[in-house]
């Protein structure tokens, strides 16, 4: 085998491994290829797999050493719940599930080269997605000089089915078939789906494919009430009891699956130039943003809510785009963080067959004021303030509409001037 230039000054290589068939495959290539040691790593983001399988798995695929961390704390408090302070929603309906997941695998794999003296990293990304700019952004603002190894823009393989004929003639133990429907990523926040028979935008997602929410038709006839506490921004406690970030999104995961909430079926623009179809299942994710907003309602200034929901949508690309560890991110983050000082309270809400509505809420910090609010008699209010108030407003449309009119005597009276 011909060794490049590149190659031969890579000896190690830490691989984000999932124990998929990609994966899998790449670890014994990486090997072939390369002739380097790989080193395996496995995040535990609340996807619920057998970790020590993988473990297993990944020895017994050839990887030299293996890292499988429980990052689940790590992932809710430090990325979900400032993604979540920020109501980020990539175009309308994608809560960022995936999006959000990458930049802390990337960051802990170059943590790891640092220690175990890897010269590369890599990942099992397509050329054609998010992912691998998600990644290599990430690789590159945490290590400018590592190495980064992307096998599906390197190799000759086009297909699954040539990644399961590899496996085979090599006796790696995958599980996978040519025929298997969709793709799949799965983590604490949510679950997508996308390829195979989603493929194609006018085919409805099959009602098996689900794994985080039942159906709205079959989820129960009576709705449940559930209170959610913030401080700052963010949950704290559900029901008056307080939980650790990652309980709390797994609980109400659990609550708001029992609900069917939190399905949602996008066709949304990748970063790369293409439209893709996804489906996404984010049951917890969606009860905390619509509660999140029910607190804000009653505590965020009016012109300082407009200016952050100004913001979002630019907020949600950097995320979709891969930009979390950039300064433009960490400045928009610090702006949002800034308008939650205020956000403390409790939101109560109703799940009810695919819906999350907010029937109460309340705060120390609020703004609302019944005495002003009120259609009653009331002294706080001088209702004709407004006259002037609005005629001020109004001043401006009043000149636009007078300028015709006044450019038209103008233009009369300069006519009868010279026919005289």
């Amino acid at each position: 085998m011909k060794i490049n230039n590149q190659q031969s000054q890579i000896h190690r290589v830490v691989l984000a491994y999932s124990g998929g068939l990609d994966t899998s495959v790449i670890l014994h290539w990486l090997r072939e290829e390369y002739q380097a040691d790989v080193i395996a790593f496995c995040a535990d983001l609340g996807q619920g797999e057998d970790l020590h399988a993988i473990e297993r798995k990944a020895l017994a695929v050839g990887a030299s050493k293996v890292y499988v961390e429980d990052l689940r704390e790590t992932f809710v408090k430090h990325y979900v719940f400032p993604m979540l302070r920020a109501n980020a929603v990539y175009e309308g309906g994608y809560l960022l599930g995936t999006s959000i997941a990458r930049p802390l695998i990337a960051r802990r794999q170059v943590e790891i080269a640092r220690q175990e003296k890897a010269q590369a990293v890599s990942h099992g990304a397509t050329g054609k997605g998010n992912d691998q700019v998600r990644f290599e952004l990430t690789y590159t603002a945490m290590n400018p000089r590592i190495a980064v190894i992307a096998p599906w823009r390197e190799w000759s393989f086009q297909s699954r089915g040539d990644l399961i004929r590899y496996a085979r003639k090599h006796r790696i133990p995958v599980t996978a078939t040519k025929a298997k429907p969709y793709s799949m990523d799965l983590n604490l926040f949510h679950v997508s789906y996308e390829g195979g028979v989603l493929e194609d935008p006018w085919q409805a997602p099959p009602e098996s494919m689900f794994q985080m929410t039942v159906s709205p038709e079959r989820a129960p006839n009576k709705p449940q009430h559930v209170e959610i506490s913030y401080e700052r921004g963010n949950p704290v406690a559900v029901n008056g009891k307080r939980l650790s970030p990652a309980q709390l999104l797994a609980f109400l995961n659990q609550l708001g699956g029992k609900h069917g909430i939190g399905r949602a079926d996008i066709v949304e623009n990748r970063y790369v130039g293409m439209k893709s179809r996804g489906v996404y299942e984010t049951p917890g994710g969606t009860i905390l943003h619509v509660a999140h907003r029910g607190v804000e309602s009653l505590t965020m200034d009016r012109e300082v809510l407009h200016l952050r929901d100004s913001l979002i949508s630019r907020y949600a690309e950097l995320v979709y785009y891969g930009y979390w560890f950039a300064p433009e991110r960490v400045m928009l983050q610090k702006a949002m963080d800034e308008a939650q000082r205020t956000v403390n309270g409790t939101v109560r809400l109703k799940l009810y067959k695919g819906t999350c509505t907010v029937t109460g809420r309340r705060s120390d910090w609020s703004l609302y004021r019944e005495e002003l609010a009120t259609f009653e008699e009331d002294r706080e209010y001088n209702q004709r303030d407004a006259d002037g108030f609005i005629r001020l407003n109004a001043l401006r449309l009043a000149l636009l509409k007078s300028q015709g009119t006044t450019r038209s005597r103008t233009t009369s009276r300069q006519k009868a001037s010279r026919s005289k």
